[in-house]
């Protein structure tokens, strides 16, 4: 049962993986976005399909909707970076993996990372002076990248969700819907002003 309180209808919502992902924090984004409306792809670096990490060993895979290569910020209202220390840990390597996260930011657009996914935010340079949490395990990277690392089960700072693992996950799906929502609001009443 969705914990999503919100219609998501016509919002299209990109969740960024690999191999490695953290079975959970792939999967419960997907499924509580889906039930609430929202068109979901998921983006990664080859076709086919990527398997999950469910807690000591590969659990599920996913079929990939589209490359990584072929994606753009301007197609959906928000990203999603699941965690599992293998798939962040990937994907930070690959420089369009990181330029697709810098094309969200700089649209505005929701970016939510969980777990070990704000060592991705790091990568792409937009973690200083913010307010972020994060698998305790990284959380000396976020401060060393200039990140006012708290304790808490979901952090908003801007555009950037952040969550520190599974148990998180409902509060962290509540988060990227209300910040479509909030945002799209805004956007609607804006937009109104300007033709008044």
């Amino acid at each position: 049962m969705s914990k999503i309180n919100q219609d998501l209808s016509g919002r299209r919502v990109c969740i960024m993986a690999t191999d490695g992902f953290e079975q959970s924090e792939l999967m419960e984004p997907l499924h509580q976005l889906k039930e609430a409306g929202a068109e979901v792809i998921i983006a990664s670096l080859e076709s086919g399909e990527i398997r999950g990490w469910n807690e000591k060993d590969w659990g599920q895979s996913v079929s990939v909707d589209q490359l990584i290569t072929e994606t753009s910020a301007d197609e959906f209202d928000a990203l999603v970076l699941p965690g599992g220390q293998i798939n962040p840990d990937i994907l930070r390597a690959n420089k369009q993996a990181v330029a697709l996260i810098r094309s969200f930011n700089d649209a505005n657009k929701p970016i939510a990372a969980i777990c070990h996914a704000p060592w991705l935010l790091v990568e792409a340079g937009l973690t200083k002076g913010r307010d972020m949490t994060s698998y305790p395990s990284i959380r000396t990277d976020l401060r060393n990248a200039g990140a006012r690392v708290l304790d808490e089960k979901v952090v908003v700072d801007g555009n950037i969700i952040t969550s520190r693992n599974p148990d998180d996950l409902d509060v962290f799906c509540a988060a990227i819907a209300d910040a479509m929502t909030t945002g799209a609001e805004v956007e609607a009443v804006l937009q109104n002003l300007a033709h008044a």
